[in-house]
């Protein structure tokens, strides 16, 4: 199970902490209830047919693709690449190459390049079909898979994520014949990597989606009677934003983790950033950001505060070789673990920033594995809703997402988008 702990200080108000936790722990069961709640049983509901259809899609994809091309933007693909990343990226022939999530053209000549020469196939996700970014990038992919295998065979290489039952891209798959997954009706996108959004792509990638559920399936059993460390964070990231800390920097020490804080930062920033609240959630990789931003967070505004995202456990591998002679002064070092002086590090930067003012947050995982992560993706989806509803906005809307939107529509062209 995940851990949470802070640091006690005179920065903390405890008493109002206490007030927090109380308040947090009365919305779980409004979560649960939400018409967008649907991933707090999840770990427990979810569609066993489809998920064994995963399999089954995961298994073809990796005899027959060298590539497989995931098309989605925002919780369309960045809870799956956090996964795949973390746990070390693809485990066997199968390359995972996103497109879709932006619309620079180097970046997409950049993904075409990936499969020149290569057998590839396409999991787009979208629940309409229409989201201007995937939309175009589905359209290149999808001619060069016609003019690769031929619009037949292109077909049987198609993956569809999408509405169960309209949309455009529903629509295409069912007049096409593209293997379809569905996106639930009741599951916000940032909260959908553990459905089929997320799942296909992990399981090509060769991670047991299995282990990964049942961590969340153990998480949600310690969480869901009255929110347990998920409410205790929850109510802390509220208690310093009171205290004028209304920035938050997820912190780790793990350079695989850095797709994982960009899935954090959307799951965050786009539930609490409304009506003119919330906190500003940025990130750090250590010890590599100690060179960059590491002065800042020491010295600079006190206006962050850090949440560290830690690993139990022990790592056994680099050990630091011995030499006779001392050049680069790191004698002292010989014969240690890797592991052993990254989490000394972690400690040490824990220890100088909380000296420096800086209010320090701890969340501690097991291990880096899929049940731990399972777990720790369910931990900040049920932190983030009851952290949302305790600062006073909707966490499962995103209002102010539609405004670039319009104004791009009405510079482009795009009929009833006339000033």
């Amino acid at each position: 199970m995940i851990e949470f702990k802070y640091t006690p200080s005179k920065l903390i108000d405890e008493n109002l902490y206490q007030e927090k936790i109380e308040e947090a722990r009365g919305y779980v069961a409004r979560a649960q209830q939400d018409d967008f709640g649907g991933w707090v049983d999840l770990p427990l509901n979810y569609d066993k047919d489809e998920f064994a259809r995963l399999k089954v899609a995961a298994k073809k994809i990796n005899e027959d693709s060298d590539i497989l091309v995931c098309i989605g933007i925002g919780g369309s693909y960045l809870g799956h690449r956090a996964v795949i990343e973390a746990l070390g990226g693809e485990r066997g022939r199968t390359k995972i190459v996103y497109a879709g999530n932006s619309l620079s053209p180097r970046m997409l000549e950049k993904a075409v390049a990936e499969i020149e020469g290569k057998d590839f196939s396409v999991n787009v996700i979208s629940k309409s079909g229409t989201t201007t970014e995937p939309a175009v990038a589905f359209r290149i992919f999808k001619q060069l898979l016609i003019d690769k295998y031929g619009e037949t065979e292109a077909a049987k290489r198609i993956y569809a994520t999408t509405d169960a039952n309209k949309g455009a891209l529903h629509d295409e798959a069912v007049a096409k014949g593209y293997e379809t997954f569905v996106v639930p009706d009741n599951i916000g996108g940032r909260y959908s990597v553990l459905t089929a959004v997320g799942l296909l792509a992990i399981a090509v990638a060769g991670i047991d989606i299995d282990r990964l559920m049942d961590g969340a399936v153990e998480e949600r059993t310690a969480l869901i009677s009255d929110g347990g460390k998920a409410a205790e964070y929850a109510a802390m990231r509220n208690v310093l934003l009171e205290k004028g800390y209304d920035i938050e920097i997820l912190a780790n020490f793990e350079p695989q983790f850095s797709q994982f804080n960009e899935w954090w930062k959307q799951l965050f920033g786009e539930s609490e950033g409304k009506d003119g609240k919330g906190i500003y959630p940025a990130s750090v990789v250590d010890s590599t950001d100690l060179h960059s931003m590491g002065q800042y967070i020491q010295e600079g505004r006190r206006a962050l505060f850090e949440t560290f995202v830690e690993v139990g456990g022990s790592y056994r591998g680099v050990i630091v070789p011995e030499f006779g002679e001392n050049l680069d002064g790191l004698q002292y070092l010989e014969g240690k673990e890797m592991d052993y002086i990254n989490k000394t590090a972690n400690e040490a930067t824990r220890e100088a920033h909380i000296a420096g003012g800086v209010p320090v947050l701890e969340i501690v995982m097991p291990d880096i594995d899929e049940r731990s992560l399972g777990g720790l993706i369910y931990f900040f989806e049920m932190s983030c809703a009851l952290s949302g509803f305790t600062l006073g906005v909707n966490p499962f809307n995103q209002p102010g997402v539609e405004a670039y939107k319009t104004r791009m529509f009405e510079l482009l062209g795009k009929p009833g988008y006339d000033k």
